[in-house]
């Protein structure tokens, strides 16, 4: 009772002033193929016996998300790259110690489901540089220079792609045959839908897109050959609006050995306000972003049906970065306070973003990521990086996973106001469910074209709580700043 009190998107009957929505329910768009999701990204936070190491994987086991991507990244080489050092001598030094937990808590949190896997650093001596590039000793210690060189010390990639076909194997088939002809067991055989080939290559050793081609070739070829079923992700790009070439070339299945499949395409957004914004300020700019980088998906989606219709769209890195964050690989960084409303304006945006997308025809919408924290943008996490329970990106997520899937109808929503996005979609049993977004912080008023039977918001009132149920007692609705509500309306 007391959330139904709190929460801010409240029904007003016969409101003075309320725009009036309007749903095209007997004007079907599309199917939906859109899945909403996220992406876990490793770091120390995420170890066992770390503070909310438990709370955390207990909530991604019980989101049941399909499609989650996981990224052992660069910032920490000891927790994922899993060999370290260039054979030699005939000894190897292939180590799953500090890797292995994390990722098996990952896949039995994701039994059940399908999931995207990306182990997206190659081992750093598999790179043409000028002396050994170095990395900590300590796992935990972060560093953002390992991935140093453009150019393979092996230009055949032999090397390279045996490297990412031993380590799938040592999580689907139970291990593998190393260098020096060892054979390494694992124990372990977990189903492995899809494999995404490196990540953000526009930054990491800046790879142009014959390079990658070529070396995604190399990968998938030698990782089918003992994983004949995997699908795989490609391209990953970090900004793909300065990248429209990047497309172009890897699409084109011209440039690529024959019989290599292209699954699907993935890059990433991130809204990014300018150092001097403040709260109020921001909430234009990440939306203003957001339709900026939703005019390079048609621009993308139009080369990509054009080349390889076949192929899917997984947009799996949606999220936002503070300002404050583009310093913390400065030494003595503070992370300066955020305030609770961000994590709104983030939730909301991705929820925006969500329907874009979902109208659009996308198949992936990934939320980024699970647990940030000081020195691993923190301002990007769906968790409170000292306790482990959600914030409102989470619940924002929790909301659309549980209301919207594949194989819903989606048919358009006028809302009457500029400032709230609406979308309607019909359930495979006929059920009408709106999804609505107030991108300002302030409150909307609405008039429903009749009463809602059930809404669930999660809004300022709500932050990390689970989304909040509201009694639906009339046609009209209030929606609180930065709140993102699903309106059920009798058919």
């Amino acid at each position: 009772m007391i959330k139904y009190l709190l929460a801010s998107a409240v029904l007003v009957c016969g409101s003075a002033g309320a725009q009036t929505l309007e749903a095209h329910w007997d004007k079907v768009d599309r199917v939906s193929k859109t899945t909403a999701t996220l992406q876990v990204v490793v770091n120390p936070p995420l170890r066992r016996g770390s503070a909310i190491h438990h709370r955390v994987f207990s909530e991604l086991q019980k989101l049941g998300a399909d499609y989650v991507r996981y990224v052992p990244w660069l910032p920490y080489p000891r927790l994922g790259v899993a060999e370290l050092e260039p054979p030699a001598g005939g000894t190897t030094s292939w180590d799953f110690s500090l890797i292995d937990p994390l990722t098996i808590d990952f896949l039995e949190a994701g039994k059940g489901h399908p999931v995207v896997l990306n182990f997206s650093t190659i081992p750093q001596w598999m790179f043409r540089t000028d002396k050994p590039v170095t990395y900590p000793q300590d796992p935990e210690q972060v560093t953002w220079n390992y991935t140093q060189g453009t150019e393979l010390r092996d230009p055949s990639m032999k090397e390279l792609g045996q490297y990412y076909a031993r380590l799938v194997s040592w999580y689907v088939n139970g291990g593998f045959t190393d260098e020096s002809g060892k054979r390494r067991e694992s124990g372990h055989h977990y189903q492995v839908d899809y494999w995404e080939v490196l990540n953000e290559v526009d930054f990491e050793h800046r790879m142009t897109p014959e390079q990658y081609a070529a070396r995604y070739d190399a990968i998938v070829s030698a990782i089918r050959r003992v994983a004949p079923h995997m699908k795989f992700v490609g391209t990953a790009l970090a900004m793909p609006s300065d990248q429209p070439g990047f497309f172009e070339y890897f699409l084109n299945s011209k440039n690529h050995k024959r019989g290599i499949p292209l699954d699907a395409i993935s890059y990433h957004f991130y809204a990014t306000p300018s150092a001097d914004q403040t709260p109020e300020i921001q909430q234009y700019t990440f939306f203003e972003q957001a339709d900026r980088f939703l005019a390079t998906v048609r621009y993308i989606e139009a080369i990509r049906q054009r080349l390889s219709p076949r192929t899917q769209t997984q947009i799996n890195e949606i999220g936002s970065i503070s300002a404050d964050d583009g310093g913390q690989d400065q030494p003595g960084h503070t992370v300066k306070p955020i305030p609770d409303s961000y994590w709104n304006l983030s939730g909301a945006t991705y929820a925006y973003l969500f329907g874009k997308l979902a109208a659009m025809g996308i198949d992936v919408a990934g939320e980024s990521q699970l647990v940030g924290y000081p020195t691993q943008f923190p301002s990007v996490s769906m968790v409170d990086w000292n306790t482990g329970a959600p914030n409102a990106r989470f619940r924002v997520l929790e909301l659309l996973k549980s209301n919207f899937a594949p194989g819903d109808k989606i048919v358009a929503v006028s809302s009457g106001s500029p400032y709230v996005y609406g979308l309607g979609f019909i359930k495979p049993d006929g059920q009408r469910r709106l999804l609505l977004v107030n991108k300002r912080d302030r409150d909307i008023e609405l008039k429903l074209p009749q009463a809602a039977s059930r809404i669930q918001v999660v809004d300022q009132s709500t932050k990390g709580e689970p989304p909040a149920g509201m009694p639906a007692n009339g046609a009209g609705l209030k929606l609180g700043g930065l709140s993102v509500a699903v309106v059920d309306v009798p058919n």
